[in-house]
């Protein structure tokens, strides 16, 4: 495959999976009055809840307020502590640190690279004063934590279990989807997602107390205004739109189509990096049954470092192929070693895992051809940086 074949045109690390049913919705709620509340937006949230099997869906404006609306509902603020993984996306640690409560990061496990629930009490050790309130849990990447251990960890200190499956949708473990494991449960749906309806998430639980406030915190309808409950807690403006909700419905339709699309790429890609020695194919934990990765991530070689990664994505990007470090671990960035005293060190694993993973193209409109030039592309640029090639997947 030549280099010039793609000259002049990027490969981007995501891409929302749109057609004509897409484009057909929009039209339809254009031609609406009702464009910032209407029926659409229930209809998605029964949809959501039906496929996942869960009893409350409710929609909000993106994962961040998600995660903070969860634990305001739960009554989690100043003076408590929430467990959650380093290794994540900021919306995790931020809406901890907004909800006023403190949040405590914690190890990953190397291979899963999810929260790992036997180094959690290391973690609170360095917290000793910690009072904590919950148990926040990504799927890393799409890979679904340990939940079994950490259900039964939640349970016996009586931590709220909140399980955030952004990275996941489709995912399965022990038979069930991504979604089902916490008292409530997270998912995004801005890029890269599967799922994209350009932001919004949805919060997901069987718990009618806790959905009953989570409604009420979320945004103040007009049947509302008279209801001394709701008046009790003072929303946010946190919903979405009919045009928002219209698109998640097209393309909750169309899920397992643009999941097949998406492990098709993920067959090309196994092809194609498998042919370089010392390779491992990607792993997947004792209990998970489907994987549905977020973004296609190469772990480096240990000769690799930050600065040898960041050299490759920079590389690749005058190739015109989009790549990304996978994760920034929270613990380094300034605002959480300034507020909470964190350090280098501190999470050992986290930090040689971040170092070493970085981010491929991952989107249904890729092609073969594509696909074999990115990882020729990947190749070369660890080459030229000087590190060697990748060990495992």
């Amino acid at each position: 495959m030549a280099d010039q074949d793609y000259a002049g045109s990027a490969i981007t690390l995501s891409s929302a999976d749109y057609g004509e049913a897409e484009a057909a919705a929009m039209a339809m709620v254009l031609q609406r009055n009702a464009q910032s509340t209407g029926p659409l937006v229930p209809a998605f949230e029964q949809a959501f809840a039906s496929w996942l099997g869960r009893k409350h869906a409710i929609a909000v404006s993106s994962s961040t307020i998600a995660c903070l609306l969860v634990l305001r509902a739960a009554g989690i603020g100043s003076g408590d502590s929430v467990i959650a993984p380093s290794y994540s996306w900021r919306h995790l640690a931020h809406a901890i640190h907004w909800s006023g409560a403190q949040p405590v990061l914690s190890e990953i496990d190397y291979w899963s690279q999810t929260l790992a629930a036997d180094k959690i009490e290391a973690a609170l050790q360095r917290a000793p004063q910690a009072r904590v309130k919950a148990l926040l849990v990504n799927n890393t990447n799409g890979h679904p934590a340990d939940w079994q251990a950490l259900r039964t960890l939640a349970r016996a200190q009586q931590w709220l279990l909140i399980e955030d499956a952004s990275e996941s949708i489709g995912s399965r473990y022990q038979g069930q989807l991504t979604g089902s494991f916490g008292d409530a449960a997270v998912f995004d749906f801005s890029q890269p997602s599967a799922l994209c309806c350009g932001k919004a998430a949805m919060i997901v639980t069987d718990d009618d107390t806790l959905a009953l406030k989570l409604r009420h915190y979320r945004q103040h309808g007009h049947d509302d205004q008279a209801s001394l409950s709701a008046s009790l807690r003072p929303p946010l403006d946190a919903g979405i739109s009919e045009l928002t909700a219209a698109l998640g419905l097209i393309q909750l339709q169309r899920l397992p189509e643009i999941l097949a699309k998406r492990k098709l790429v993920e067959a090309w890609y196994q092809a194609q990096i498998s042919s370089f020695e010392g390779i491992k194919p990607p792993y997947i934990a004792p209990g998970v049954d489907e994987v549905h990765w977020m973004l296609y991530c190469v772990h480096l070689g240990t000769r690799f470092s930050a600065s040898s990664r960041d050299a490759m994505v920079e590389d690749m990007s005058t190739e015109l192929v989009e790549a990304a470090a996978y994760c920034r671990p929270l613990h380094l960035q300034r605002a959480y070693v300034e507020h909470y005293g964190m350090r280098k060190g501190h999470l050992l694993v986290t930090e040689k895992v971040a170092d070493r993973a970085i981010a491929l193209p991952f989107h249904g409109g890729l092609t073969e051809d594509q696909i074999a030039f990115i990882v020729k592309t990947a190749k070369d640029a660890s080459i030229n940086v000087g590190a060697g090639a990748a060990i495992y997947l």
